[in-house]
């Protein structure tokens, strides 16, 4: 495809150089020379300095042969007002990142497509829903449902008490009556691999299985994980991401705020019903004792900071909060993150990402999370009459090596997908694929 990305920022920069990876042709557009610079170091893209609401530039761009045009730039105007000039002037797709919630009301969201904008993303928004769904599965580092709760995927860490520790594959399921989840990965020191019958789960592997409803409760007791119930949560940072959150969880739990600036503080404070706000500096452990901290169900750090959010995080498990999350911006800090013992790590350019991506694929794929713990990503694919797949059973299809299919939604049944799984049209499937393998993968459904 020939994609235009808009905004040479962190998000922007992350799409490009992922979508230049699976070899897209790739154009971003930034008034911003330096920024420029720095893309096209780390990705091989094009790039056009100037305005992107100017219809020279995006003509110079060649705007009408543009299959796909993203627009993340930081100025929410300049999204809108060049994803518009984007379709007028011939794009097949296009995409604007906004910062208003009231834009996706069903009843706003026609004034945009109107306009010719296909897809609105919010991605403050987006992370929220991500936290909220986390603080109800509190045993997952990462939690994904594919076709409305029939399969799900959970990403859980091994700790030294975990029952599976030291045994392979086929030893933690041997016991098993039905198979109702599957290990579809192990990342383990930075590395993500697809785990066969004599691999071992090792004491600190983060482990990615797909479960069918049946398959969750069973799969936690090998995990040695268990879920609590979020009663008390406490948020640090006023940001749009804990606005979210708050608003949406007041009703629901005791929520606690602390914002460092004292005038956001009083205009938080007007916005709540339920939600207590504390003007503070998060950063300070008395405060965070004297609120309560010590008393938290879950902790969740979204200030602008990811060292801040990192830290007070280690603070709060060091107290005995059973769940942590923290927003890190930094790609480079979460492994480290998830090192030292922070539970969860939310990333807005990750969550962006999959949502996006899924546009760039050429197979009808329902879902696609970019994964947070590991390069790789799961996929749901839905099967085209004659596609591949379809043609045996999966162990004689010749599957890439570097991606598995974990389960398949068949009309109202969820299974887990075994060697002589035989898939069919218009079957779901769930795949997760290493970076190497997502090509090779959407051949097999198309």
């Amino acid at each position: 495809m020939y994609i235009i990305v808009v905004g040479a920022g962190e998000v922007g920069t992350h799409l490009a150089k992922m979508l230049a990876k699976e070899y897209h042709d790739v154009t971003v557009i930034d008034p911003d020379e330096e920024m420029l610079s720095h893309v096209t170091a780390t990705a091989d893209v094009l790039t056009i300095q100037g305005s992107a609401t100017s219809i020279k530039v995006l003509k110079e761009a060649n705007i009408k042969k543009a299959d796909l045009f993203i627009a993340v730039a930081h100025s929410e105007e300049t999204n809108i007002v060049s994803a518009t000039l984007a379709k007028k002037l011939g794009a097949k797709k296009v995409i604007a990142r906004i910062d208003k919630w009231e834009y996706l009301q069903p009843n706003n969201k026609e004034i945009f497509l109107n306009l010719g904008i296909d897809s609105l993303i919010y991605p403050e928004r987006l992370a929220a829903r991500e936290i909220i769904t986390l603080l109800g599965q509190t045993s997952s580092t990462e939690f994904v449902d594919f076709s409305g709760g029939k399969l799900s995927l959970i990403v859980f860490k091994l700790e030294e008490d975990s029952p599976v520790v030291d045994y392979t594959l086929l030893q933690a399921t041997k016991n098993t009556q039905s198979l109702d989840y599957r290990a579809v990965a192990i990342s383990r020191e930075g590395i993500t691999i697809i785990p066969r019958g004599n691999d071992q789960f090792k004491v600190n592997d983060l482990v990615y299985v797909i479960a069918n409803q049946n398959g969750i409760k069973e799969m936690l007791e090998y995990s040695g994980k268990k879920n609590i119930d979020v009663n008390n949560l406490m948020i640090l940072g006023g940001s749009r991401i804990a606005i979210h959150l708050a608003t949406e969880l007041e009703r629901s739990m005791n929520v606690k705020l602390i914002e460092v600036d004292p005038e956001k503080s009083e205009k938080l404070a007007a916005q709540f019903k339920n939600a207590l706000v504390i003007n503070g500096d998060g950063r300070d452990t008395d405060l965070l004792m004297e609120e309560g901290l010590q008393y938290m169900d879950a902790f969740v750090a979204v200030t602008g900071n990811s060292e801040t959010n990192i830290l007070s995080c280690i603070i709060a498990k060091r107290m005995g909060v059973k769940k942590t999350i923290a927003e890190i911006e930094n790609i480079n800090y979460i492994r480290l993150a998830e090192s030292i013992g922070v539970d969860t790590v939310i990333n807005k350019k990750l969550i962006t990402a999959s949502r996006i991506f899924r546009y760039t694929m050429s197979t009808d794929v329902s879902t696609i999370k970019c994964l947070t713990g590991s390069d790789a990503e799961v996929l749901e694919f839905i099967v085209k009459p004659g596609a591949p797949i379809t043609k045996g059973k999966l162990k004689d299809i010749g599957f890439p090596k570097d991606a598995i299919v974990g389960g398949v939604v068949r009309g109202d049944n969820a299974f887990i997908a075994k060697g002589d799984t035989e898939i069919k049209p218009y079957d779901r499937v769930v795949v997760f694929a290493l970076p190497t393998a997502i090509n090779k993968v959407g051949k097999y459904f198309n």
